[in-house]
């Protein structure tokens, strides 16, 4: 089978096609033969060796898909071959196949189509495990969303109106924000992209603050980090939840003393080890999120599609933060 490998730490540059075998299905593993690979922060990390998870080269990046199942293990209970279904893994899903643990796998609905489905699992799973789990959103409560035009914003900005949140993003252009707004924002505030000097920064923290009242921010959605997060933080309410999902922007350094100050608590969301660890709350809430995808409240927003062989193009799109929504790679070649 074809695979996209990194064979050396570095860029999209350093991505060649490559021929692999064949995966097989052990134990409770599923193979899928891959339809659409959807492109997420972390394909950019991993091929730099700046992600969490470091696999032995050569390897696809890659981390969700959407296609149908091929092959069981023999210890899988619920799929069948045949299946349609979305799965994350933390690498592998730029080839033609990739297998499997059944638990990192859901059956799309029928009636998503397997675009839909690629662009699907990791950001609105994310978003809805933040907001709903490590958050505790509740309806009447105001939503702060950082890099609220990306794939993991954008769906933090559905599923929080859904939840019946006063939701407020912030990103780094007009048409950014303009997408938020499609997606229901109530409100945008402007950003610099890059570094924020000191005036720029307490500038940034004026508009949050006016934007979000004076109650400030219940819940702050942040995968952006770096310079961004103290003059977030700074508008957070009392008792309020900051919401650590990436740093897209660096890792940040704000002083704790904002914590105790606001008497906020500052919540790590990593989804990938709650799909691990807690995966029938993981199967839980991907049926909500298709109960609200049923209801037209959820759909991702997909700015660019790509060619198999130009899957190197859709990472260096996400390294260089000019995607709005979600960027997916066409592996089977067939129209989506």
């Amino acid at each position: 089978m074809r695979r996209i490998e990194s064979r050396a730490p570095g860029g999209p540059d350093t991505l060649v096609m490559a021929e692999a075998p064949a995966p097989q299905a052990k134990g409770d593993e599923v193979v899928v033969a891959v339809a659409v690979c959807g492109i997420n922060y972390p394909d950019v990390l991993i091929i730099e060796d700046r992600y969490q998870v470091r696999p032995p080269r050569p390897f696809a990046p890659g981390s969700e898909v959407s296609g149908v199942v091929s092959a069981v293990g023999p210890e899988v209970k619920g799929l069948k071959v045949g299946d349609r279904v979305m799965a994350a893994m933390a690498f592998g899903g730029l080839a033609e196949q990739v297998a499997v643990p059944e638990r990192f796998c859901v059956r799309a609905p029928d009636a998503m189509p397997m675009d839909q489905a690629g662009a699907f699992m990791m950001t609105y799973g994310t978003s809805f495990f933040a907001l709903s789990d490590r958050g505790g959103l509740k309806a009447g409560q105001t939503l702060l969303v950082l890099g609220a035009a990306g794939g993991v914003g954008l769906a933090a900005v559905q599923i929080g109106k859904a939840m019946g949140a006063r939701v407020v993003a912030a990103a780094s252009s007009e048409d950014k924000l303009a997408a938020a707004r499609e997606a229901g924002a109530d409100a945008g505030v402007l950003y610099p992209a890059g570094d924020l000097d000191k005036d720029a920064a307490k500038a940034f923290g004026a508009a949050l603050k006016e934007a979000l009242g004076s109650g400030g921010a219940d819940v702050i959605y942040d995968p952006i980090g770096g310079v961004l997060t103290e003059p977030a933080l700074r508008a957070i309410a009392w008792r309020g939840r900051y919401l650590v999902i990436g740093f897209a922007g660096g890792v940040p350094n704000p002083p704790l003393n904002l914590a105790l100050l606001k008497q906020c608590d500052i919540v790590g969301v990593w989804w990938g080890a709650h799909v691990e660890r807690e995966a029938d709350r993981h199967q839980a809430s991907m049926q909500a999120l298709f109960d609200l995808y049923a209801k037209g409240a959820l759909k991702p927003l997909i700015s660019a599609r790509h060619a198999f062989e130009d899957a190197p193009a859709a990472i260096r799109a996400l390294a260089e933060r000019r995607v709005r929504g979600k960027v997916i790679v066409n592996v089977s070649g067939d129209d989506q």
